[in-house]
């Protein structure tokens, strides 16, 4: 059998589609979000969307969001969830991993808490699938010169 060239994904489809199967593992009752960082179009970690290691699932105890009636973009920091763009920088930090000048795909578009981290961490660019309303995520990346790049699906 002949392999033909069109049958292969792109780069950017084999990424996502990693990332897509990375959201599996999400402990979130409320969105399954995966991210991947690569470099040298090499992964090198992955991360999802879930609580702290040793630190009970929303899938067992429930959503606090859902709890309090939060509603979707507004006040992160009550969640006991770790986003995925965030678990991808843990990660690689926890491992010994470089990620200053890579590329991040994640599910959807980043918000503004990991955006600090993304700069931070200095990944240039940045590919989702999923629209998240975050002017300021849209505002720091453009003056940092990262680059945000929406994925059809």
């Amino acid at each position: 059998m002949t392999e033909h060239l069109s049958d292969r994904p792109s780069w950017n489809e084999y990424f996502m589609g990693i990332c897509d199967l990375v959201a599996t593992r999400s402990t979130c009752i409320r969105r399954n979000v995966g991210a991947v960082l690569v470099k040298g179009k090499r992964i090198l970690c992955t991360g999802y969307n879930g609580a702290p290691a040793k630190v009970p699932h929303c899938r067992e105890v429930g959503c606090l969001r859902v709890q309090l009636n939060v509603p979707s973009g507004e006040n992160h920091e009550l969640c006991r969830g770790v986003h995925a763009e965030q678990n991808v920088i843990i990660q690689a930090a926890y491992h010994g991993i470089q990620v200053n000048g890579a590329v991040l795909y994640c599910s959807n578009q980043p918000c503004s808490i990991c955006s600090k981290m993304i700069i931070n961490a200095g990944i240039k660019t940045v590919y989702y699938k999923d629209g998240y309303n975050d002017p300021l995520t849209l505002d720091m990346f453009e003056k940092a010169r990262v680059e945000l790049i929406r994925l059809e699906p």
